[in-house]
């Protein structure tokens, strides 16, 4: 059985009559990679405040490592690496200078601060880019710097907030493989994002809070036979009647059916052969269409049926 990692238990942070975490419970396991998802205001960035005991909370317990966490254990906070969303770097520093300092808040022999400035300039594929300044990085460089900041120093537990927003596919690709990578270096990874399908690619299991507390619970698929839906069929079509609409509703197992820019998509609760019923019903109607095909749900449609909140861009 792999050791507790982080473990929560009835949490409560009130701002003024606000209750941002409402008796939260969490527990990861060491060798993890942990989705922490919600709508903006769920309590996400308050949790992860929390954690790190960069804000005092009202009530509830938080162990880390299996100790209780605080603002002076700096035993702790050593093991644990941190990349915020808002990239936080000096300016006034190379990316040398800049991942040697961090590394150097916790590393203080210089030899094996070289070898761990090296190790992390190597691993976040920075080695061209090693007397540049900030500002002379592009934005996928910046938050490859950002990561190397906060890895640099080989924690056992790393935070990562929205590491790929504003970055181009090529950054994002090299972000989310060197994550996988750390991971399977031995890292436990708590993983924040409203990208659904990297939180879908690379974590082990998922959390999706609302309101305070954790709504649901468990690994992509487990989360997705939580939901109502189990299958979209989707047609593109020009033009289609109601009767033939509502001729398509009363298919065994469909439980909705939207019609929007030339595209009918057709949703199923349960069933093997809902694409073959609707493929059959056209064939006997005689209905014209230009494709037609078979979806999954995704954790978008997960996130969004639980929440009953679109993904915003901005953390809450």
């Amino acid at each position: 059985m792999a050791e507790t990692v982080i473990k929560v238990k009835n949490l409560v942070k009130q701002y003024k009559e606000l209750t941002a975490l409402d008796n939260f419970d969490l527990e990861i396991k060491e060798g993890e990679v942990f989705g922490l998802l919600g709508p903006n205001g769920s309590g996400k960035t308050t949790t992860i405040n929390c954690l790190l005991s960069l804000i005092t909370y009202d009530n509830g317990e938080i162990q880390i490592f299996g100790k209780n966490m605080s603002g002076n254990r700096y035993d702790i906070k050593a093991k644990i690496g941190v990349v915020m969303q808002n990239v936080a770097v000096f300016q006034e520093l190379t990316v040398y200078e800049n991942i040697n300092f961090f590394c150097g808040l916790y590393i203080k022999d210089k030899k094996l601060r070289k070898q761990y400035v090296e190790d992390a300039i190597k691993f976040t594929g920075l080695e061209d880019f090693k007397k540049f300044y900030p500002k002379k990085l592009s934005g996928g460089l910046l938050r490859r710097l950002n990561i190397a900041c906060g890895i640099a120093h080989k924690p056992k537990l790393i935070i990562l907030d929205e590491p790929t927003v504003a970055v181009d596919p090529q950054s994002r690709n090299k972000i989310l493989e060197g994550i996988q990578e750390l991971n399977r270096q031995g890292a436990t990874v708590i993983y924040t994002s409203h990208y659904m399908e990297e939180v879908e690619q690379i974590c082990t299991r998922i959390a999706i809070m609302d309101k305070g507390k954790c709504i649901a619970l468990g690994t992509s698929e487990e989360l997705k036979r939580k939901i109502k839906n189990t299958e979209n069929v989707i047609i593109d079509i020009k033009k289609i009647y109601d009767e033939h609409i509502k001729g398509l509703k009363k298919l065994s197992h469909c439980y909705d059916i939207q019609y929007s820019g030339d595209k009918l998509t057709i949703k199923f609760s349960g069933g093997k052969h809902n694409l073959i019923n609707v493929m059959n019903y056209i064939a006997e109607n005689n209905i014209s269409y230009d494709r037609i095909y078979s979806e999954l749900p995704t954790l978008n449609d997960v996130f969004l049926e639980i929440t009953g909140k679109e993904l915003r861009d901005r953390e809450g």
